[in-house]
């Protein structure tokens, strides 16, 4: 395997371990590169394992960034803090058993900028992302709350507009908004309006999906097009002199994991690609499951306009996020079940198969890139574009 450099923005594990190996990496005569390979992997490892600690004194904006500063935050302050069994799984969404039967739960919050673009809004944008954490759960959508932050001086005319994307999303979801709560905070104090959602869903199956049942053997799949939505947000805040027929791909994926679910009853993990990119999820599968996911780049579907904005702003599609596509973790025997399922499904016509897990090395993911190397692809520290959902 070679060790092609990732972004500038990777974790700091990576960059500690390379570093420390370099430093004392091993000088004997005749040493083979297979070795100082293992050597370099030993280490990655051992920086893994390191108690997380949160070294900053404030807060930042990587921090929300859904990347390694992020999974810091909450592994340091919050699960510390609020640890239980239940918490810690750190999945979308967590399983409560009432009365007998079974509920998802699951809650977020939206601070995107700007409040409108091409393809959507803050308001619908709310709606699908709080109906997709249900979905990926396994659970069917049922019931959500809206909670808003708004700005003095903020104008009655989009709030409006914003309310009512969400009404027409519930409704094309088949969910309702049946609580909420209204805040409004001095001028200059928010950025217009702000909203937080929570959502219950019903758990029908005993399918059990999560982050740590991945085994070597399985296919990773993606239901369409990664990076939609990250571009085309970053291109609407006009900061940039670039021009792309772009859209958010913003929608409600529970249909599509109905059917998944139905066609393949061996899918083990399911998570929507939103902050941090389908690389973010990845590595969480990889860390979750003790195990290597390896994609083939070239396998990967991402629009033209959005690889070439890419290129241009510098980042990798792998880690802008998506707000209507889904990440598949699915017994290999049943990959080609499961792509044909989410392909019979409008949502998921572009679906691929774009790699697969294997046992070795633990807790990365490589990607077998289209010039021929292997590169890991780690997580990043911050996000190159903040503010997307």
């Amino acid at each position: 395997m070679s060790t092609e450099h990732t972004q500038s923005h990777t974790a700091g594990w990576v960059e500690d371990a390379m570093a420390e190996h370099r430093e004392h990496g091993d000088s004997r005569p005749g040493s083979e590169h297979a070795d100082r390979e293992q050597q370099v992997l030993e280490r990655i490892e051992k920086a893994r394992r390191r108690k997380p600690k949160v070294k900053e004194e404030r807060i930042t904006l990587a921090h929300g960034s859904g990347g390694k500063a992020t999974q810091t935050l909450i592994e340091a302050v919050f699960l510390t803090g609020f640890r239980n069994p239940e918490l810690a799984k750190l999945e979308d969404g967590a399983e409560l058993g009432v009365a007998g039967g079974r509920l998802a739960f699951t809650t977020d919050s939206y601070v995107v900028s700007p409040l409108f673009f091409p393809g959507g809004d803050i308001g619908d944008l709310a709606i699908n992302g709080t109906v997709n954490d249900l979905a990926v759960s396994g659970a069917t959508p049922l019931f959500l709350s809206a909670g808003f932050i708004i700005e003095e001086g903020f104008p009655v005319a989009d709030l409006t507009r914003i309310v009512g994307s969400m009404a027409a999303a519930a409704e094309a979801a088949g969910v309702q908004v049946v609580t909420g709560d209204t805040k409004v905070v001095q001028k200059g104090k928010a950025d217009g309006c702000y909203i937080n959602t929570a959502g219950v869903g019903l758990l029908e199956t005993e399918h059990r999906l999560g982050i740590d049942t991945a085994r070597p053997g399985d296919a990773v799949l993606v239901s369409g097009p990664i990076g939609d939505h990250g571009v085309t947000v970053m291109l609407a805040r006009g900061e940039l002199d670039i021009d792309a027929d772009l859209v958010s791909d913003t929608a409600p994926v529970h249909g599509l994991v109905a059917e998944l679910l139905k066609a393949a009853s061996g899918v083990r993990a399911l998570r929507d690609a939103t902050r941090g990119g389908v690389a973010t999820i990845l590595n969480e599968v990889a860390k979750a499951s003790d195990v290597s996911v390896v994609v083939d780049e070239e396998k990967v579907p991402v629009r033209t306009e959005v690889r070439g904005a890419s290129e241009l702003l510098g980042i990798d599609p792998l880690y802008v996020a998506s707000e209507g596509r889904i990440v598949v973790v699915v017994d290999g025997r049943q990959a080609d079940a499961a792509l044909e399922a989410l392909r019979a499904h409008p949502l998921g016509a572009d679906a691929a198969i774009i790699g697969r897990v294997a046992a070795d090395p633990p807790g990365l993911v490589l990607l077998n890139t289209t010039f021929g190397g292997t590169r890991i692809v780690d997580l990043l520290v911050g996000d190159p574009l903040p503010r997307i959902c």
